[in-house]
């Protein structure tokens, strides 16, 4: 086989497993087929299944636990980039990133959002809350994310939508951390109400000034 055609068995090879992973045929964290297991199921060589595995855990993709397997760490090479980036960023940095993209994200969906976006985002705002109220910290950072990338959907642009997807894993990363591993029930939450009501109302420069304000706030944004 020449190097060419070596080359391009391992690029088919990096794009089958990315399909997969993007796919959630492994979702994140889960741990991948062994190589053995890989070559008998792709039908290529142990080498070749062995230099994709790399690409991909080099692209941040995959990662090795010596001992134990290969897992997934996120859903495409953008996601692991970008992952590594805001895992060793400054907190300010991250912050700055958040409002490029929520701010603009905000100001277009309440020039943008249809009925089918203020329902999900009425969802996901009680979700939020609730899981607040419960004082599940796990919950919230979830329902939290989701509110944000409904808002993000509600901008109806697809490159935005694909930029925020990329940085989803890190941001969630960023207000676990904020909001730490226990909440206290019934403490004051930021509220996440007056940004839904703007979108609702239509008022871009609203949405965009309350999107902007949560991400000077401490925690729970």
């Amino acid at each position: 086989m020449t190097l060419n055609a070596r080359s391009t068995l391992v690029q088919q090879v990096i794009s089958q497993l990315s399909e997969q992973i993007r796919a959630g045929e492994w979702p994140i964290g889960a741990k991948i087929p062994t190589e053995p297991q890989l070559v008998e199921v792709l039908g290529v060589g142990r080498n070749t299944v062995r230099e994709a595995v790399r690409a991909l855990t080099h692209a941040g993709v995959l990662e090795g636990v010596q001992g134990s397997g290969t897992y997934v760490r996120s859903t495409d090479e953008l996601t692991g980039v970008v992952a590594r980036k805001f895992g060793t960023a400054e907190v300010g940095h991250t912050v700055e990133v958040r409002r490029a993209l929520e701010v603009e994200a905000a100001r277009l969906a309440a020039l943008r959002r249809t009925p089918e976006d203020l329902d999900r985002l009425d969802a996901a705002l009680v979700a939020r809350d609730a899981a607040w109220q419960r004082a599940e910290a796990d919950a919230f950072v979830e329902a939290d994310a989701d509110l944000h990338v409904a808002v993000v959907a509600a901008a109806h642009n697809p490159m935005l939508a694909e930029l925020y997807a990329s940085v989803g894993a890190a941001i969630r990363a960023s207000v676990a951390a904020a909001v730490g591993p226990s909440l206290a029930a019934g403490a004051a939450g930021i509220d996440h109400g007056r940004l839904v009501e703007a979108i609702r109302a239509g008022d871009p420069d609203r949405a965009a000034s309350e999107a902007g304000r949560f991400l000077e706030a401490p925690a729970g944004a």
